[in-house]
Order: C-alpha cells, then structure tokens, then sequence
C-alpha cells in the first residue's frame, strides 16, 4: 500500500484585494471551531458585521506584507513542502484548511498518486481547537465523503520534540547572536479560554490559574493549549539559559469582547516601554510560517507601540518557515511513522 504525507497550514486569500478576502475571512470565521457559538450567533456576528467592516482594513493590512510571488505564507509553505519532499521517496502534498488550496485537493493529489495510507500534519507545534483539531475533523469529513478507501494517520502536537526545541532554540539564537537585548517575548496566538475548558479532556481538571499547566503528568496537557505554549517557552529557555525575567510568555492576535488568554501582547509591549525597556526581542513559536500575524500585527504594529512609549530597538525573530533544519523534522516525523507502521505490520 502506498504511503503519502499532507502537510496542511491556516490558508490565505488568494489576493490581498478586498473581494477575496472577504471570502476568505467568511470560510474562516464562520468554522465553528474558531468561533464556537451557536450557528445563528456566529452567522449574525460574521455575516452581519465583521464581513461588512472587516475585509476593507484587513486587504489594507494583507496588502503591507504581500509578496511579488503572492501569499508569504503560501509561499514559505510550499517552498518547505519541496524541500520535506526532496528528503523523502513517499509524495508529499500541501493543503490549506481555508483558502482555494483546499484539503480535498491535496488529498486526491495523494491518492492519484497511488497513496492508500496518508500521514496528515498539521503545521502547528501546538494543539488548539481552532488549528489541528478542525484540521482533524475536515480531513475525517472528506474522507468519509470522497475516500473512503483511505486509511488516515494523525500527528501529535510537536511542541515537545527535543528536535523541534533545538531548532526553535537555534533560530532565536541566530538571530540574537551579538544583539544586546534586555527581554525576549514569547508571542503565542490567542484562544478564548472557553477553548481552553473545552479541550479538557478531564470536564473541569482546568483551573486556569497559571499553576496546572505546569503541574506534571496532567493528562489534559495533551489537549491544552495553554500549557503547551508555556512548556514552549519553558524548553527554549532551558536550552537557550535565559535567566527567569528576562523572557515571558504572552497572547496576540484576540478577537471580540471574550476574555481570551492572557497576557495580552500589545499590552505587554506598551507597558514594558513605558518600564523602560529599551531592547526586546519577539519570537512567534505559535507559527511555523511568517503571515499577516507576525508580519504586520508583530513586525509593523509591534514595533509601533514599542516606539510610541520609548523603546529604541525592536528584534523580530523570524519564523521556522523553510529552514532546512525544520524540514528535517518534519523528515523525522514521517520515517519514525514508516518505521513503526512497518514494525506492526
């Protein structure tokens, strides 16, 4: 039977023109994974509002980052697709769970190619409702649906390979190398903390009070995503010996009037220039491929409030995107599932 592999990112529009994003924010933000209130409630507040204000301010923000060659997340992302596919003699397709590079189109890529057992990989280190899991639950959708005959294998939350630690922890360190900084923040993507809870494999086990992500052998750590972001930040510290104060953790990118986790990232910048912090640095371990979240939201409007309230420098530390090391990791990922597919078979 023949093996394939189907890495599979956030998406894009497919231009930064108003029109196509506007069609693309409306696949996003009415999946009920991302905004999980009832159908009627999230068709009003999308449909109703965000869709009609929205997509102007968001064409101007996609328009800052856009690359001659299109989407800098579509490209990052295909560019590591051939290098994963360059290292490995079983096809290897890319998919978007929003967006015209659809999942269903990397899959049939695959099975037209002679695949029956596909490795789905989200390009996510750590697991969220709004990321892996509505992956997950498309990829079963469409497999039920159009490839039936497909036998589907899922891949953890990688936050904790020690390979992907080590290569986290040498991009920072690359960047940094020279560079005088006083405090390095580690900016994750933001969840409500509704989506906290409803990960908890343990109905009620999380507290969130900042102790039980750290608390080990939890077994809703395997589905929270805040305590995989913070053992993120933890391991690289380790690794990198970064003294406890000089770095932290914080959230971007909320959306709504719903507490989402916190700190907040702008909030943070704001107030540790008005500190007086002269020097930060920012890396976003959330993200695999530098997008409008770490290209605009980070790198302009980061900076920005950084400098408003008297900071001097501003270190962006880019994202994995297509470094040969993240490559291998992926690489890694695959040959340790051949392996053990074999070993049972």
């Amino acid at each position: 039977m023949g093996k394939g592999i189907l890495l599979v990112n956030l998406g894009s529009p497919d231009t930064p023109n108003p029109k196509d994003v506007k069609k693309y924010l409306g696949e996003f933000l009415m999946d009920e994974r991302v905004i999980d209130v009832p159908r009627w409630a999230r068709t009003l507040l999308v449909k109703g509002i965000i869709l009609n204000t929205r997509p102007k301010a968001s064409a101007k923000a996609y328009k800052k980052i856009w690359w001659d060659e299109g989407s800098p997340l579509i490209v990052l992302s295909e560019r590591l697709q051939e290098k994963v596919q360059n290292l490995l003699d079983v096809p290897v397709a890319l998919a978007m769970r929003y967006g015209s590079m659809t999942i269903k189109n990397g899959l049939q890529e695959l099975v037209d190619k002679g695949c029956t057992e596909i490795k789905t990989i989200p390009l996510y280190p750590q697991f969220a409702m709004a990321t892996t899991e509505t992956i997950d639950v498309k990829v079963d959708e469409l497999v039920a649906k159009y490839f039936p005959q497909l036998k589907v294998t899922r891949t953890p939350a990688f936050y904790n390979r020690q390979d992907y630690i080590d290569v986290l922890s040498d991009s920072i360190a690359e960047k940094l190398d020279g560079l005088d900084y006083e405090h390095i923040l580690f900016s994750y993507h933001g969840v409500p903390e509704r989506h906290i809870r409803k990960s908890d494999i343990t109905n009620g086990n999380c507290k969130m009070d900042g102790k039980c992500c750290f608390k080990k052998g939890s077994p809703q750590h395997e589905f929270c995503y805040r305590h995989q972001c913070e053992i993120t930040t933890v391991n690289v510290a380790k690794k990198l010996g970064l003294k406890n104060g000089t770095y932290s953790t914080t959230f971007q990118s909320r959306l709504g009037f719903d507490p989402w986790l916190k700190p907040y990232t702008d909030r943070t910048i704001e107030r540790m220039g008005k500190e007086g912090i002269k020097k930060m640095a920012i890396v976003t371990p959330a993200f695999v491929s530098d997008c409008l979240e770490t290209l605009e939201e980070i790198a302009m409007e980061g900076e920005e409030i950084f400098h408003e309230v008297g900071g001097e420098e501003f270190t962006v530390i880019p994202c994995l995107n297509d470094r040969d090391d993240f490559a291998q990791i992926l690489c890694n990922m695959v040959t340790e599932w051949i392996a053990t597919e074999t070993v049972i078979a």
